[in-house]
């Protein structure tokens, strides 16, 4: 039985164990029935070109891990931002720990997605925001739809700023010889609301991991969401994160993705303006080694005038590593005075190291200002030979370029204690120990 079968099979036992009068009952039975007829996405798809899961879809995966697996804070305390006080919503091997969270409904609903779910009081929120932006026709995303049980739900009310970040934090520990993990996260930020949020996904073990994630996040008439992604995983674990945001009118939203680590990683970013004066930005670093993969696929939406968005993202490849950058900008009829930037400039440390960047704009409107672009190359040997004669090691030296390269991403981070773990990361990343601040 290959893993489209067993998951197609298991949705009947999944169908047994949760409350069938729930209100996403009918939506769940529609997800499966989209994910049998598409199954996985293969590179025959546009979009899946230069990525395949045909390797990851060979693993015998356990679809229900059998029983909770504690962890103690101190031993994945550094996987925490500890420096500073934030909620917590903490799963380890799917499965909601009590003792790692810190959640909260005292003036904001930071919870779980399974009480969201069965729970009468929240069934107005359910029924007006869940599934109502991630695509009903897209196989993952159907798929995840279809197993929808548990992740972070947040709902921040009209007129909140919530003072503290928001820590979402997925641990798999080994205790499955190969692991899938969907969650399936729902944010909803009210009017004139602002809320900053971290997610990581962590596996504690060399055991396969391979996470299909869906968050839905909507932005309403004012607000402000500051979300950040630290993707740096151990090489035995994949992930795929769809990300969906809905944006209202004069919102400002904000996706970070730094992405260092992992076996294959997809991220699936998607921007819909649905209303004028909205301001979107899109940024991320990507470095990695060895037979690592990373993939960025993001779309903005472009639907009403006088709009912003901005994309920037960097990648530094070194070894056999594949990265790929297939970013669109859609801009409709009706949507003039459109401000739209995209860029991807990228670096080869390796001759075996590749990157397949494309970017693209569809551009229907005629009052527009609109730009792409994308750079392929290696360091700059004048450069490095200028940081050498004044004394600095050639490993040193080409860290220093590197640190440059990635800078403008950085400068946009809101969140000191982000953006030092961030640099700390590069730092062990590229091997070296520089003391400086960017």
């Amino acid at each position: 039985m290959d893993l489209k079968e067993k998951l197609v099979s298991s949705f009947m036992a999944f169908e047994g164990q949760i409350d069938i009068d729930a209100p996403v009952h009918e939506i769940r039975s529609e997800a499966i029935k989209v994910f049998e007829q598409k199954g996985f996405p293969t590179k025959k798809d546009e979009s899946w070109k230069y990525t395949s899961l045909n390797a990851l879809l060979k693993k015998d995966y356990t679809v229900f891990p059998k029983e909770e697996t504690g962890l103690q804070f101190q031993d994945v305390k550094k996987y925490f931002l500890h420096e500073i006080d934030s909620y917590k919503i903490v799963f380890v091997d799917g499965i909601y720990s009590s003792y790692l969270s810190e959640t909260s409904h005292e003036g904001l609903d930071v919870c779980l997605m399974s009480a969201a779910l069965s729970k009468p009081k929240y069934r107005l929120v359910i029924e007006n925001y869940f599934n109502k932006i991630a695509p009903k026709d897209e196989s993952l995303t159907a798929l995840n739809t279809a197993f929808s049980k548990e992740g972070a739900f947040i709902n921040i009310p009209k007129g909140k700023v919530v003072e503290k970040p928001i820590q979402i934090l997925h641990f798999s520990t080994g205790n499955e010889a190969a692991l899938m993990l969907q969650p399936r996260n729902l944010i909803v930020v009210g009017e004139n609301s602002h809320v900053q949020i971290i997610e990581r996904h962590q596996s504690l073990t060399a055991n396969p991991v391979l996470t299909n994630a869906v968050t839905e996040i909507h932005a309403n008439r004012n607000s402000v969401v500051d979300y950040y992604k630290i993707q740096n995983d151990a090489e035995s674990a994949s992930l795929i994160d769809n990300t969906y945001i809905a944006q209202k009118k004069h919102s400002h939203a904000s996706v970070h993705t730094f992405s260092l680590g992992g076996n294959v990683t997809r991220n699936n970013l998607n921007f819909y303006h649905l209303d004028e004066r909205i301001d979107s930005t899109l940024k991320g670093i990507t470095i990695i080694g060895n037979n690592q993969h990373v993939d960025h696929s993001t779309l903005v939406h472009h639907a009403q005038p006088n709009c912003e968005s901005h994309q920037d993202y960097k990648g530094i490849y070194a070894d056999r590593s594949t990265g790929v950058f297939n970013g669109k900008v859609l801009v409709d009829k009706i949507a003039q005075k459109t401000n739209a930037f995209q860029q991807n400039n990228n670096i080869l440390i390796d001759d075996r190291a590749v990157i397949n960047t494309k970017p693209q704009l569809e551009i229907f409107a005629d009052d527009v200002k609109c730009s792409h672009g994308c750079t392929i190359g290696q360091l700059d040997e004048e450069a490095l030979f200028y940081l050498q004669s004044r004394g600095i090691p050639s490993r040193e030296a080409k860290a220093l370029l590197m640190y440059g390269f990635a800078n403008n991403v950085l400068e946009s981070v809101k969140i000191n204690e982000v953006k030092n773990r961030i640099k700390k990361l590069i730092a062990m990343k590229l091997n070296v120990s520089i003391g400086f601040d960017l």
